[in-house]
């Protein structure tokens, strides 16, 4: 019996029901974590940017847990000198008591034509530092692990704000409706999990679509993604059927934004079934492709980035793990060079591939913690957090190459020189891409909100 046939043996509510409890696109979208109105097509009709952008997308590497600066991009040779004291400047405030100061064993090598220093535990990385900008003087508000990274992520310590990514989209629309325009890839879930993604007061579809990708098969990562009941031709006559009779449905109603809304997302659920199998399925790549990248979380999340953004998604983020690894509160100097191994090959393949495909012109890429971490020690052979002072780095997507910005004190505790707070640095990623901060606001509870409240300014001196 055809679909046609179907319907008339049964009521259009008994029909309405049986189809919504076994279409595999609208499985798809929920259990993706997108609401069902968020492939409406409005959602994916760009508001526009303000002026011409240099950055089309974002490729967010997240650290979470915070990574030590002085390790990796912040050399600071007084820690010898001083080791094992805490002289003045370096008894700051943070989460814990911390001791003296305790030095790096990392060695830094100048590279690339620029010879901006980076740590021996980078060696691969190193190799495209002429490609990044690498921002010494980083302060936050807060030295917890929740409320710092709301800042980064929501632009406020406060747990019910949009999202960066949420800002974005809202701001640009999505590049293609037949993907969600905002992923977020995490092996797991870190600190404050789905918040920190989320769209708040801004509508819906806007917020991120996590994705666990601890196993790289598609239908694990994207479970439900297909029918297993209806074939393609099926379930193409259902969804015009039920066209049918919603815009029967609506012609006799005034407000139907909502029903156009879940229409419009039956139809971008039913699209995904092809492309995003596509796109999460990492097979498609070439033996060398995978190789080059290397393998484990992080780098599958770093190969499915590129794969996302060269097929439009706007802002991917990739955790770098469950929880937050890179919190090192004991034991730092021998857990370090083994994170560092992790992402050394990986961000550089991402770089190289990104360039090769004439993709980083206009790809940001960010890489950073929620905050750093102290010169001090904690417990003799760990670091505790350290909001004062930390160090994040960006390339391409207009951002000038082989170059440092700022500086911290003498032991890398505090930003002294050309600080950066997250609220510029948000400005300047959504300046990139062509969005000024201050004019994209959302009007709620009889105020104006926008990603950097009343602050923010963007650094100018790093922009190509």
């Amino acid at each position: 019996m055809n679909s046609q046939r179907q319907i008339e043996t049964v009521g259009r509510r008994q029909f309405l029901k049986q189809f919504s409890g076994v279409s595999g696109g609208l499985g798809a979208a929920h259990l993706m974590g997108m609401p069902l109105e968020l492939a409406a097509s409005d959602s994916f009709a760009a508001a526009g940017a303000h002026f011409p952008p240099k950055a089309k997308r974002v490729i967010h590497l997240f650290m979470n847990g915070g990574p030590y600066q002085s390790d990796l991009f912040d050399p600071k040779p007084a820690l010898e000198k001083y080791a094992g004291t805490k002289p003045s400047g370096a008894d700051l405030l943070t989460e814990r008591p911390t001791g003296g100061l305790l030095p790096s064993p990392f060695k830094f090598i100048k590279s690339g034509e620029s010879g901006v220093p980076v740590s021996e535990l980078l060696p691969q990385l190193s190799q495209h530092i002429d490609k990044i900008c690498v921002l010494n003087s980083l302060h936050a508000d807060n030295p917890n692990h929740g409320p710092a990274l709301l800042q980064m992520n929501n632009g406020t310590i406060i747990p019910t704000r949009p999202s960066m990514g949420a800002w974005m989209l809202y701001g640009l629309g999505s590049e293609n409706s037949n993907l969600p325009g905002y992923v977020v890839l995490c092996p797991g879930r870190p600190v404050r999990f789905s918040i920190l993604w989320n769209s708040a007061f801004l509508p819906s579809k806007y917020q991120g679509t996590y994705v666990n990708h601890s196993t790289i098969q598609p239908d694990k990562m994207l479970p439900n993604l297909k029918n297993s009941n209806w074939d393609h031709t099926v379930q193409r006559e259902q969804l015009d059927l039920l066209g049918q009779l919603n815009a029967d449905h609506l012609a006799s109603r005034t407000h139907t934004s909502d029903l156009n809304a879940r229409t419009e997302a039956m139809e971008t659920a039913y699209r995904m079934q092809f492309e995003a199998s596509v796109t999460f399925d990492l097979n498609q790549e070439s033996k060398a492709s995978r190789e080059a990248y290397g393998s484990g979380h992080f780098a599958n999340g770093c190969l499915l980035a590129r794969r996302m953004v060269e097929r439009g998604v706007r802002f991917v983020q990739v955790y770098y793990g469950n929880g937050q690894p890179w919190d090192t509160h004991s034991g730092h100097n021998e857990k370090v060079p083994e994170l560092c191994k992790t992402i050394d090959q990986p961000i550089a393949a991402l770089l190289n591939d990104l360039e090769q495909r004439g993709l980083l012109e206009d790809t940001l890429v960010v890489w950073g913690g929620e905050f750093g971490r102290t010169p001090t020690s904690e417990n003799g052979n760990g670091r505790d957090h350290n909001h004062h002072g930390f160090t994040m780095w960006m390339a391409g997507g207009g951002v000038k190459g082989g170059m440092t910005y700022g500086e911290t004190d003498e032991f890398g505790f505090k930003a002294v020189t050309d600080k950066v707070h997250v609220h510029d640095l948000h400005a300047t990623i959504l300046h990139l891409l062509g969005l000024d901060h201050e004019r994209l606001t959302y009007r709620h509870a009889g105020r104006d909100f926008r990603l950097t409240d009343v602050h923010g300014r963007v650094v100018h001196e790093i922009i190509s």
